[in-house]
């Protein structure tokens, strides 16, 4: 099985360096020095990991004949992709791999349509999926307890509970904002 561990930023310094998106829990395992990728677009790769380090709070890399920041902005985006063996899947009910969570249908308890997930945002403080909304518009949901009600992976979908405006149109929102007051004046 394959899993997306990191995707590559920007070039950091002129020997080569980078800096990485983490995307796995386990970075220390997938993203260490010796570790041979594979990448998305493959014509990138692979890509072996010369080095690893900590700067800032952010992972940089540098890898095997990556020499000058020329090479290392050439890299710009790129998804570092690592093979993984099914057993090592998460044993716990509310974990999830990327990939597991990709493409999933977004509902409301009630079944209506929000979207599909389209891309998940690793922030430091949660995560957040990209719901691709049948109009093309996007919108971001915080993958928490609070508003991710259920992950129904056999199904292929996300219920949520959002709050109010969370996934409201814009326009929704400012044409009540602009509604006149109901009552006397």
């Amino acid at each position: 099985m394959e899993l997306v561990v990191a995707r590559i930023g920007r070039a950091h310094g002129i020997k080569g360096e980078v800096t990485v998106e983490v995307r796995t829990d386990e970075p220390e395992l997938r993203l260490s020095p010796g570790a041979v990728l594979r990448t998305e677009p493959a014509s990138a790769g692979p890509l072996t990991i010369e080095t690893g380090r900590v700067h800032s709070g952010r992972l940089m890399l540098r890898f095997a004949g990556v020499k000058d920041r020329t090479g290392a902005e050439a890299l710009r985006n790129i998804l570092l992709i690592a093979d993984v063996d099914p057993a090592e899947l998460p044993e716990e009910e509310d974990e999830y791999y990327d990939h597991q969570l990709m493409d999933l249908d977004v509902v409301l308890e009630d079944g209506t349509e929000i979207g599909r997930i389209t891309e998940i945002s690793h922030l430091p403080s949660q995560d957040l999926f990209i719901v691709e909304r049948p109009d093309g518009t996007e919108v971001m949901i915080p993958f928490v307890g609070e508003i991710v009600a259920e992950i129904d992976l056999e199904e292929q979908r996300c219920v949520i509970t959002p709050p109010p405006g969370l996934i409201d149109d814009r326009a929704e929102i400012v044409s009540t904002r602009d509604a006149e007051p109901e009552g006397d004046a």
